[in-house]
């Protein structure tokens, strides 16, 4: 019985039942510059999630939202010689729509506050039926976050702003044979920002966000009917998904009127998830130190075509999580990533604008080396479209 437990842990779908991605995309402007500069940009309302100090930079108050589909082209293909023999479930993500509102306002000439409502981190994949549906053939993570945020300008070239996210993940997994689990958990983080305005033109940003515990329980009973002798028996799960802590730094620079550059350096602290653990039968198994700490650089541009009309583009560079993309997870499909960006903003009248962005992510190729489903996500890719709108008041 220990060798079986085993064997399904290796599949890493516990610490992974998040099936989650961290995104930098939300539907603003972001997209269409691969997130260059976000820290430093400080632009419309959003900043309260990129960098809360932004918000002194403002007029008096401000509202921006923004709304995105995801759609991702990530199949998964089993190997010729996985002991789960059958279909392979193709596409497992395809549509994933997203979507944030922001709301700024200056309480005095040196203090602001403001409220966003964001998802950022979640995923749902479909796996469907195939070989390996007794294991997992849907999975879904929707984690919302509401940030109250204040802002203060210390001095004329400094301000500091912070904000706390109160969290809400949803967590749905399905097995063959119509079983379903459902759990929910309350989480909260927060983030500090600084920013520095060096010059009229230039300036610095530099963001922390702390990490996001969440801990959902969910009782399966699992039956590997195609095994030879293989036992039916009750799997109790216990998963803490971690939005890992990240730091991230970012400068601004207005060439003249028609053209400004940015660009982001950041971190993010994945290999917390090594510390994951997952409890099956009353034994206690690590993830074997499988994620690694990732490190994020972003280029961006912005050309202002007329009056009216701004253009956005950005490409970005994330390294893997994975230590060895050998031996990734099933339900976590990633890797090294490439993100190109273009996107255009058009302004309606002094007090008001919209936006359009679009954003493709390359992902590198993974691979799952458990012998019961060993198989490949062979270059996966997403793509995002958003658009927004901004007023001020």
């Amino acid at each position: 019985m220990r060798k079986v437990i085993c064997l399904i842990c290796s599949l890493n779908i516990t610490p992974a039942l998040a099936s989650g991605l961290y995104l930098y995309e939300i539907g603003t402007d972001d997209i269409g510059l691969a997130g260059a500069g976000q820290a430093a940009r400080a632009q419309d309302a959003s900043t309260l999630f990129t960098n809360p100090a932004g918000m002194t930079m403002l007029p008096d108050s401000m509202l921006t939202i923004g709304a995105q589909v995801l759609y991702g082209d990530a199949s998964y293909r089993l190997d010729d010689d996985a002991r789960l023999s059958g279909n392979s479930p193709g596409n497992v993500i395809s549509w994933f729509p997203g979507g944030s509102a922001f709301y700024t306002q200056r309480l005095s000439p040196v203090l602001s506050a403001g409220i966003g409502f964001y998802g950022n981190y979640g995923l749902g994949l479909h796996f469907g039926n195939w070989a390996g549906e007794n294991l997992i053939k849907d999975s879904t993570l929707l984690a919302v976050t509401l940030m109250p945020a204040l802002a203060w300008q210390a001095t004329d070239t400094l301000s500091l702003g912070a904000g706390v996210g109160i969290n809400y993940g949803l967590l749905k997994l399905k097995r063959g044979g119509g079983d379903e689990q459902t759990d929910h958990d309350w989480a909260l983080n927060g983030k500090i920002g600084a920013l520095w305005q060096f010059t009229p033109q230039t300036r610095a940003g530099l963001t922390y966000t702390s990490r996001t515990n969440y801990h959902f329980n969910v009782n399966t009973t699992v039956r590997l009917d195609q095994l030879n002798n293989s036992p039916s028996w009750t799997l109790p799960i216990a998963a803490t998904v971690n939005t890992p802590q990240q730091l991230m730094f970012s400068l601004f620079h207005q060439l003249d009127a028609r053209w400004a550059v940015m660009g982001d350096a950041g971190w993010q602290d994945w290999s917390d998830y090594s510390n994951s653990e997952i409890t099956a039968a009353g034994s206690r198994v690590g993830d074997n130190g499988r994620l690694r700490d990732t490190w994020h650089l972003a280029l961006g541009t912005q050309f202002r075509l007329t009056a009216d009309w701004t253009l956005n583009t950005g490409v970005a560079f994330d390294s893997s999580f994975y230590r060895n993309q050998q031996d990734t997870s099933l339900t976590m499909p990633s890797g090294d990533t490439w993100r190109w960006g273009i996107g255009a903003r058009y302004q309606l009248d002094p007090d008001s604008s919209i936006g359009a962005a679009f954003e493709y992510a390359h992902i590198e190729s993974s691979r799952v080396a458990s012998p019961l489903i060993n198989g490949e996500y062979d270059n996966p890719a997403l793509y995002f479209f958003g658009v927004n709108y901004s007023r001020t008041f």
